[in-house]
C-alpha cells in the first residue's frame, strides 16, 4: 500500500467513526431512557473512579477475596466481594477494587478476551456504585459472550447495588456490636 492508499484508507475509517457516533448519540432507546432515570434519581453525583487502579492485580488479594467471601451467584456471573480493612490503603487510590476472571472453560482465547472487554466496559459505566473499600471479583459465564449487552450493564448495576448493601449492612451491624 503507498501513502496515498493509505490516507484514504485512515479517511474512510475516520468517517466512518463519526457516523457511528453521530447515530450512537442521536439513538435514544427504552434501555438509554432507563438509565437516564436510574442516574436522575440518585441524590449525589457518581464519583469518579479510576479503571486501571481498581484492578485487582496480585494474586494475593483475590485469595483474600476467596477466603473471605462466599460464592453469590447471577444469571450470566458469579462473584465474590469483601471490605477491605482501614489499614489496606494503597498509595493515591481508596476506591472499589474489580477482578475479572476468564478460564479456558469459557472457549479459545478471542472468545474469553471478548468476554473480558464486554465485562471490562460493563464494569466501568456502573463502578460509581461500589462502596469505597469494596474489593470484588467476578467469574462471567459464556452466556456473556451472546447477552445483549444492555442487560448485562443492568446485571454488573444490580450486583454491585447487592454489593453496596451488604455493605451497608454489615457496617450498621458492626457499629451496633
Amino acid at each position: 500500500m503507498n501513502s496515498g492508499s493509505q490516507m484514504i484508507c485512515a479517511a474512510t475509517v475516520f468517517a466512518a467513526l463519526i457516523i457511528c457516533r453521530r447515530s450512537q448519540e442521536s439513538c435514544v432507546g427504552e434501555d438509554n431512557i432507563a438509565m437516564v432515570d436510574r442516574e436522575a434519581n440518585t441524590q449525589s453525583p457518581r464519583p469518579y473512579v479510576d479503571w486501571p487502579h481498581a484492578r485487582l492485580r496480585k494474586h494475593a488479594d483475590y485469595q483474600r477475596i476467596y477466603q473471605a467471601a462466599r460464592k453469590q451467584n447471577s444469571p450470566s456471573m458469579s462473584f465474590f466481594f469483601r471490605i477491605r480493612a482501614a489499614d489496606e490503603f494503597i498509595p493515591g487510590y481508596d476506591g472499589p477494587r474489580i477482578g475479572l476472571t476468564a478460564g479456558r472453560v469459557l472457549g479459545n482465547a478471542a472468545e474469553r478476551n471478548r468476554i473480558k472487554r464486554r465485562m471490562r466496559q460493563a464494569v466501568q459505566a456502573n463502578l460509581g456504585l461500589l462502596p469505597q473499600f469494596a474489593d470484588i471479583v467476578l467469574h462471567p459465564r459464556k452466556l456473556v459472550l451472546t447477552i445483549e449487552f444492555t442487560k448485562l450493564e443492568r446485571e454488573v448495576a444490580q450486583i454491585f447495588s447487592i454489593v453496596s448493601a451488604q455493605c451497608t449492612k454489615r457496617s450498621s451491624q458492626e457499629v451496633q456490636a
